[in-house]
């Protein structure tokens, strides 16, 4: 802000002199600014009022007491009598040896 200041000093005459042409220049830069400002900025802001009405609805839902989506999920727990398919004996060999030994440790550690 200070440069600006001391530009302006310096330059007093011409604006002096001119200050019509010193006002328009002014708004027309300020103004061209400001709409590339806003046009860079349009997804930013169009995010935060997607994210501002999502939580506006989570705290709507929870002052009613629904349970969110996010509740409603299952949780992902892995299944040890899941079937697979395998494309070679070997890699299925190797997996079912790790899942045989997976599951005599859950004995053991229950026990």
């Amino acid at each position: 802000m200070q440069e600006l200041i001391e530009f302006l000093q310096v330059n007093s005459t011409l604006v002096l002199a001119n200050p019509l042409a010193f006002a328009t220049l002014a708004v027309l830069f300020g103004s061209g600014g400001f709409w590339v400002g806003r046009y860079f900025l349009a997804e930013r802001i169009a995010n935060l009022e997607s994210r501002i009405a999502k939580r506006d609805e989570e705290i709507a839902e929870l002052k009613q007491g629904r349970s969110t989506a996010n509740e409603l999920e299952l949780p992902a727990v892995p299944i040890m009598a899941a079937k697979a398919e395998w494309g070679d004996e070997e890699s299925a060999m190797l997996a079912g040896g790790l899942l045989i030994h997976t599951e005599e440790e859950i004995r053991l550690s229950q026990s």
